[in-house]
């Protein structure tokens, strides 16, 4: 099985330096020409889900290799659960699908939690109402667990943000505790778990079962604005000023084959020399991960 990977798309035009039409034929082309057998991107392909944005959902949906959502924090901004499924045509937020023997499992840990419900992200309400955010809620644990035990196969776990590190989903434990008993049961029913959402390059084997967070397409989002990159750029681009951006496309090819993953990551460099340290910020965030502009490449057999 071999599949084309990205994260943080953030198509915004005018907004972001982000993910544009441009990038996406390139993945298009590059899988094609690893034969994929399909694409998928781990969350916030467009910022908001605007009706405008329609065209450049449609080209990455609409695309002859079968191409997957894996919802996001920012596409429900400005706009509604129903509204997001409906344009990104799915039955339901959270599904699974199988290819080569292999299932696939896309889940949504894009929920508010306020002590006494869970409730989805809609409207950027996880801007303004109260509770944490990033929670997978509890009937949606059991289907994962419900989900993987079902499989012939090994199972590969899609989500926004992560179950592996300490400031991710909240109650990432209660993934993990599922994960693992999973494996317990059945050696290799989990493989591998694929995050974005923290515009990161990370690996780590946990359990025997890899964890890895898949790098921004295009930038990273900075506490504070610089004034690193010209004016008239920042005129045209309104949130240039606050982010560091890669001058190429990220994104990756993962081949799996029994327990043996092997990820096939690109490199850039920083847009115009400008990295975290040169705009004022801080390099490393809250997990001690610096931003690079690269998807490391990895070969493993679990």
């Amino acid at each position: 099985m071999k599949f084309l990977l990205f994260a943080d798309f953030h198509f915004a035009p005018g907004i972001f330096r982000g993910g544009d039409m441009e990038a996406l034929r390139l993945f298009q082309r590059r899988a094609e020409e690893e034969g994929c057998d399909f694409m998928i991107h781990l969350g916030d392909y467009t910022n908001n889900c605007r009706p405008e944005h329609m065209e450049m959902i449609r080209a990455y949906q609409d695309f002859h290799i079968p191409s997957y959502h894996v919802i996001g924090n920012h596409e429900a901004d400005n706009s509604t659960l129903e509204t997001l499924l409906e344009n990104y045509k799915l039955e339901k937020n959270y599904y699974y699908f199988d290819v080569d023997g292999c299932r696939i499992i896309v889940t949504d840990p894009n929920y508010g939690f306020d002590g006494k419900e869970y409730y989805h992200f809609s409207m950027g309400n996880y801007h303004t109402r109260g509770g944490e955010r990033d929670w997978l809620p509890p009937e949606q644990v059991e289907w994962l667990r419900e989900t993987i035990a079902s499989a012939k196969g090994p199972s590969i776990i899609m989500s926004h943000a992560s179950y592996e590190r300490p400031d991710g989903v909240r109650n990432r434990e209660a993934v993990l505790d599922v994960i693992d008993e999973a494996n317990r049961r059945r050696p290799h029913s989990v493989l591998a778990c694929f995050n974005g959402h923290h515009h990161r390059d990370y690996a780590r084997i946990r359990e025997n079962v890899l964890y890895y967070e898949v790098n921004c397409v295009c930038f990273d989002w900075l506490e504070k604005r610089h004034d690193c990159y010209p004016e008239e750029l920042c005129k045209k681009i309104t949130s240039l000023s606050h982010t560091v951006c890669y001058e190429d496309p990220l994104y990756c090819i993962v081949t799996v084959e029994g327990t043996h993953i092997k990820i096939e990551g690109t490199r850039s460099r920083m847009f115009l020399g400008v990295g975290r340290a040169e705009a004022g910020c801080r390099i490393y965030d809250d997990a001690g991960r610096p931003v690079v502009p690269w998807i490391s490449d990895l070969d493993i057999t679990l």
